[in-house]
């Protein structure tokens, strides 16, 4: 970052005496005004609910203009990305900041084939969790856990640990992910196998069994893959931003990623594709979407419309034009056009896309909308959406971690507040109260 030519005056109206602050530029994107010596000089604090206008670090890995509708990951357009490249390029490019040539590719992805396997004690733990329990919930303590089974890798403080830690992150959430559906389903957990690429070896963990050989599909494999690249890193969103303030401690970095699991499996961020689905089978068919459509446009309904529009992009979001085409792509493989819930869900696009309602708002289909009818279509129940989200965003929280542990200018995070509760008072006796 680049200190600016001018510098921000901020004038107090109750005789304070003004401070300077210096500006810093990025290389895209709004200035930054420095604001750390602001209590020191005045004695106050800025109050910022959200961290709405505030940033918490600098960062070189991912980029968002919502009102371009753009998404950068190390400078490259997600667009291109999910075109040109496949996941584990994507993950190289994040961790390391260039896309890898394809002998570095080889190296990596052969890497992270060799760390698939999770310690066979990792059973035990799943038996401890009942059947039916929320899949997110049993990440967050099974991806906890690891931190138990490799003490080789845990000093953040030593380059290659952090490598290594990440790579077994990488390497072992779709592992922990597919045995936690295998899990509630009640079916024998399936090893990862070495000759398939990732995405095609989660699914082969998801769905094969004893009985028969499970037969990869590439069209839907390349879907899941399409799907790992637009979800793995946002920006400093709420579980990202969560990973980070985890990591400040000094926490491990499974204990950090447990921590952004749990933060992601709020609805507010990442159960939207959850809520989408859920909502579309509430609707129930066709016929019923126009008393549905004017119920979303009543204040006093409480209904809303999940899947459209986006808290950052105030347009089209970018991943969503991609999603939506392998939406159509997975549906004409599965012969699904004419599933009732599919047909449903493009009804739905087609009036929220011409509702002038809905475009003057900018209330367009986002990714979590086509995400979760793929996600439906490739068999995937709709508890473990979240968990899928989970097992694309960690090598975005393991880069955004290793960024902030290797920042100098980093420490420990510690939001101030405004107060607002009860002045110093005294503690009667109890008979006197």
């Amino acid at each position: 970052m680049n200190i600016s030519d001018t510098k921000a005056t901020l004038s107090f109206s109750d005789g304070s005496p003004s401070l300077e602050f210096p500006i810093y530029k990025g290389t895209v994107g709004p200035d930054v005004i420095d604001i750390r010596k602001l209590y020191a000089g005045s004695g106050k604090f800025t109050y910022d609910p959200g961290f709405m206008s505030t940033a918490a670090c600098n960062s070189s890995i991912t980029y968002i203009d919502g009102d371009k509708g753009e998404l950068l990951y190390r400078g490259y357009p997600i667009e291109q990305l999910a075109v040109n490249a496949d996941f584990m390029e994507s993950c190289y490019l994040l961790l390391n900041g260039e896309l890898p040539n394809a002998a570095q590719k080889t190296k990596f992805v052969d890497t992270v084939t060799k760390h698939t396997m999770v310690h066979e004690q990792m059973q035990f733990f799943f038996r401890g969790f009942r059947r039916d329990a929320h899949p997110m919930s049993v990440l967050v303590g099974t991806v906890g856990a690891l931190a138990s089974f490799y003490h080789d890798s845990l000093d953040i403080n030593d380059p290659h640990h952090r490598e290594v830690s990440a790579i077994r992150l990488i390497a072992k959430m779709p592992t922990l992910v597919a045995m936690t559906y295998k899990y509630s389903v009640g079916q024998p957990f399936v090893y990862p196998r070495n000759d398939l690429s990732y995405s095609a070896n989660f699914m082969h963990m998801m769905f094969a069994n004893p009985c028969e050989e499970y037969k990869v599909n590439d069209v839907l494999v390349r879907a899941l893959d399409r799907i790992l690249i637009l979800h793995a890193d946002h920006e400093q969103n709420a579980s990202t931003s969560t990973v980070r303030l985890a990591g400040s401690s000094g926490a491990n970095p499974f204990a950090c990623i447990a921590a952004g699991i749990a933060c992601l499996w709020g609805p507010a961020h990442g159960g939207a594709n959850e809520a989408a689905l859920n909502m579309l089978k509430e609707i129930g068919t066709v016929e019923n979407i126009p008393a549905f459509i004017e119920q979303v446009k009543d204040k006093n309904s409480g209904v809303k419309l999940m899947g459209f529009g986006h808290r950052v992009y105030k347009n089209f979001d970018p991943r969503a034009k991609l999603m939506r085409e392998t939406c159509y792509e997975v549906l004409q493989e599965l012969g699904l056009q004419d599933d009732p819930l599919f047909k449903l869900a493009m009804e739905l696009e087609k009036i929220a896309l011409n509702d002038d309602y809905f475009v003057s708002r900018k209330l367009y289909p986002n990714v979590d909308f086509y995400s979760g009818i793929v996600q439906s279509a490739l068999g995937i129940p709709v508890s473990l959406f979240t968990g899928i989200f989970a097992m694309a965003r960690t090598i975005g929280w393991i880069a955004q971690w290793n960024e902030m542990i290797a920042d100098p200018e980093q420490k420990i995070g510690r939001p101030r507040q405004l107060f607002v509760g009860s002045t110093t008072r005294e503690v009667l006796p109890l008979d006197k109260r």
